[in-house]
């Protein structure tokens, strides 16, 4: 029997490059293994138990032979690398296409409309790293009150403003009005707001202050089925963004992978029977993916091994638990963006042994295998894997 299920999310951290990585630019990639190696070997001994070491190889975690969890990986069926659709077709809605990028900066069709429609100026409008954006632009912007747009090898209009030059709340009206703009053949997946203070040389973003505005899923997504269905569905950290609140009844927003694992583990003594907690851990991929930081990338993963093993005792008997992730993004790439990799899968049951789930041919095989475990009905891309998980249970029929 299934009852709540909690998905977590290691934003960026693939475990292999997918076969068709050349046509994006990432043959080599291995955000997991890659990290392990440059590090010297990462000591995760709850993933490791969990069987992630039997999924890839990684340099300090072992394969297992009697895995406390299930492990397998997963590849993407949708032509991108980027969060939303990552997340879209984890939840049950792959795309057939993929979200427009501007490695040449945004046309003056969308800057001109952007400035008349906000009365300040562009400063930069090219691909940049969030953080040399900022030290570069962040000067001229306090001297002129330009806007800071940017974006990335990901689909994204980012906006940047010291927040003593910008309010908050003129930045996100902002970031509205480009939503706005950025329709038809400009459609972008996201617009960030990137508000920064501090001094020029020791700029600092503020991290709790960031918001996305997506566009809407195009289509009904396991969350909505799930809602449906009458069960609780609560996002934490960037959910309630990546899918623009549809299908989301409650969110947690939070800053830091700290916070988003502290308000999970709340929630695992909170939430209600039945629900499903969908966390974002967005550090491996900001923080450290996107600046090329191995070394951080790795620290991360370590923190969260160490919060993971205080979060499985609280689990209940009939509880899941999903770990995985929405892309790649390895830091020992030569680019700062994205890398188009297979996404680990860890399952989590107490009490019931572990077993190889194999190679997924789809994200939204998780989508498919929370739906067969609560009976929802609705259309979703995916192939269950409730079967396997179920094997051990004394109770095998999904919950009603």
């Amino acid at each position: 029997m299934l009852g709540r299920t909690f998905i977590i999310v290691l934003d960026g951290v693939g475990v292999g490059e997918l076969p068709d990585a050349a046509r994006f630019g990432d043959t080599g990639s291995n955000t997991l293994g890659n990290t392990a190696r440059s590090v010297g070997g990462l000591a995760l001994p709850t993933l490791g138990r969990l069987g992630l070491g039997n999924i890839v190889a990684i340099p300090g975690v072992a394969p297992v032979g009697n895995s406390l969890g299930f492990w397998g990986k997963a590849a993407e069926r949708s032509p991108g690398k980027d969060t939303q659709t990552g997340h879209w077709e984890m939840a049950g809605l792959p795309l057939d296409f993929a979200f427009r990028t501007y490695p040449d900066g945004f046309p003056d069709e969308i800057l001109d409309a952007f400035v008349a429609a906000t009365g300040r100026g562009v400063l930069c409008n090219a691909p940049a790293s969030g953080t040399e954006v900022i030290e570069r632009f962040g000067p001229e912007h306090e001297r002129t009150g330009k806007w800071i747009v940017y974006t990335s090898g990901d689909s994204v209009f980012q906006i940047a403003a010291h927040e003593s030059i910008v309010e908050l709340d003129e930045l996100y009206a902002a970031c509205h009005k480009a939503r706005d703009i950025l329709t038809g053949p400009h459609t972008v997946g996201r617009v960030i707001a990137r508000p920064f203070f501090g001094t020029a040389g020791a700029y600092r973003r503020n991290q709790g202050a960031r918001h996305d505005y997506s566009v809407k899923p195009p289509g009904l997504t396991v969350l909505d089925h799930a809602g449906k269905a009458g069960r609780k569905v609560i996002g934490v950290g960037k959910i309630h963004d990546i899918f623009a609140g549809v299908g989301v009844q409650e969110s947690i927003h939070t800053a830091q992978n700290s916070e988003g694992m502290d308000a999970t583990l709340q929630l695992a003594g909170s939430a209600p029977d039945g629900a499903l907690i969908f966390t974002n851990l967005v550090d491996t991929d900001s923080m450290f993916g996107h600046r090329n930081d191995a070394q951080g990338m790795a620290r991360a993963l370590v923190e969260f091994d160490g919060q993971l093993a205080r979060f499985l005792p609280v689990l209940r008997a009939d509880d899941l638990l999903l770990i995985t992730a929405d892309h790649g993004n390895d830091p020992t790439d030569i680019s700062t963006d994205h890398t188009r990799e297979y996404i680990p899968i860890v399952a989590y049951r107490p009490g019931i042994p572990g077993q190889p789930l194999g190679t997924r041919e789809g994200f939204g095989d998780i989508a498919a295998t929370i739906a067969d475990g609560w009976s929802l009905k609705g259309d979703l891309v995916g192939t269950s894997f409730w079967s396997i998980l179920a094997a051990g249970d004394p109770a095998r029929t999904p919950a009603r």
